[in-house]
């Protein structure tokens, strides 16, 4: 099936029909295999914030450790997006996914069999690497293969549908943990990531035009991509918010709840699981407001713009130590991670479709370096203080959050131009004669 074009209709022409209706094999042959390819990287992604406490107890890591070796997967995603995404302009994302989800496979099984620090990072390494195109192989075969309107819906299914991945990565993955241990729960992901890579090579149809798409040199389009100031007025805000909830769901969720709410390891978990609910919900909202919203005339700029301040708000609330709205601010940051959604729409609007998965590559290398950046940046500030039996203070950790929350709020105010309000506000003098 793979090996000729098939007609699962790209175009609009059933749009009286109910969209899934009139789209159903595109969902089944194309939107659900690469959902499936983003599950289990949104999965590899927040795993670690379980895998902490056994992994400290059974190889001696402390807190720079961690940081490490979680945030390297972010550092191996972000340096091949650029290349992954002028591959699959150029070749589709059928190919280049499954290809590289093989390599997260073989990934997985170094991790699981890993019995020091180092092979752990080359294994987390080989893992972020590997499903470095899950989501923007999926949001270039969105652009491929269904109508512009309905983009931002379908993004927000899409990006709800892998961020289950968080989900089943907290109460699941703990019963599983304490039946098989981590090494074995490595084993079935390996196994499951290149059943996922086999799924796609062979499911995924080709469009007849999947052989080069895009027109003009790569370099060229790059420079076209990071010379529009539009993608500079988003990048900073959509990358510190975004990676910034990567950052901490991924990880360092869980000891902040350990250390500085002081809650047993059930309660960790279930407010873990509260944040994969959260991350999932919202990314299905997110996508569902913007296609709704924009009938109405309101853009997902300012969708994007009002989520980043309720998320920035958020965090000064936690900073405040309010233990009665737990849940709810956990949730809250956690669900600013699917604002990818928006960012997706917006990089929709403002490029051709040719060069899409260039430009999603472009603001994900963004979004995924900054979670590496600051998933590092934040163990670093966290080890500055003594630890006391593996525990660190709760100043530690409202410190670090507390720096990160400046240049949120510098992005923010960048995002909203009012650096071009305050120079309109600046008389302009002229020369005397």
């Amino acid at each position: 099936m793979h090996s000729r074009a098939v007609d699962v209709g790209p175009s609009g022409r059933s749009a009286h029909l109910p969209m899934i209706a009139a789209h159903w094999r595109s969902i089944v042959f194309v939107f659900l295999p690469f959902a499936l390819g983003y599950f289990l990287s949104y999965f590899f992604r927040t795993i670690n914030a379980l895998l902490a406490a056994p992994l400290t107890t059974e190889l001696g890591l402390d807190a720079s450790h961690l940081g490490l070796m979680t945030s390297v997967y972010f550092l191996t995603f972000a340096a091949i997006q650029l290349p992954l995404g002028a591959l699959m302009d150029r070749y589709g994302p059928r190919r280049v996914q499954s290809g590289m989800l093989l390599i997260a496979a073989v990934g997985a099984v170094v991790f699981g069999t890993a019995d020091r620090f180092e092979t752990l990072v080359i294994g987390r390494g080989l893992i972020g690497l590997g499903v470095a195109c899950s989501l923007v192989g999926g949001l270039k075969a969105i652009v491929m293969w269904f109508p512009k309107e309905r983009v931002s819906l379908l993004n927000g299914c899409f990006i709800m549908l892998g961020t289950l991945g968080a989900v089943v990565a907290t109460v699941p993955t703990e019963w599983l943990l304490s039946h098989i241990g981590w090494r074995s729960l490595l084993e079935l992901l390996a196994a499951a990531t290149a059943i996922a890579a086999l799924v796609i090579f062979l499911v995924v149809p080709e469009l007849a035009q999947a052989a080069p798409t895009a027109s003009g040199a790569p370099a060229d389009r790059l420079r076209d991509i990071f010379a529009d100031r539009r993608f500079w007025r988003l990048a900073p805000l959509s990358t510190m918010c975004i990676s910034t909830a990567w950052a901490v769901q991924g990880l360092w969720a869980a000891p902040w709840l350990t250390d500085v709410d002081r809650l047993d390891r059930p309660y960790v978990v279930a407010h873990l699981f509260v944040m994969g609910i959260s991350l999932s919900v919202a990314a299905l909202l997110f996508g569902i407001f913007a296609d709704r919203m924009r009938s109405r005339g309101v853009q997902p700029q300012t969708i994007l713009r009002s989520a980043a301040l309720l998320f920035v708000s958020t965090e000064a609330v936690l900073i405040l130590d309010v233990h009665s709205l737990s849940y709810a601010l956990w949730a809250v940051v956690a669900g600013m991670g699917g604002a990818t959604v928006l960012s997706s729409s917006i990089i929709a609007e403002y490029f051709p479709k040719e060069i899409t998965a260039r430009a999603n590559a472009a603001l994900t290398m963004f979004h995924i370096g900054g979670a590496f950046i600051l998933q590092e940046l934040i163990g670093w500030m966290i080890n500055r203080w003594p630890s006391e039996a593996g525990h660190y203070p709760s100043l530690a950790y409202k410190t670090a959050l507390a720096l990160i929350l400046v240049p949120q709020v510098v992005a923010l105010l960048w995002f909203a131009g009012f650096d071009r309000k305050l120079r309109a506000l600046v008389p302009k003098f002229s020369p005397a004669p």
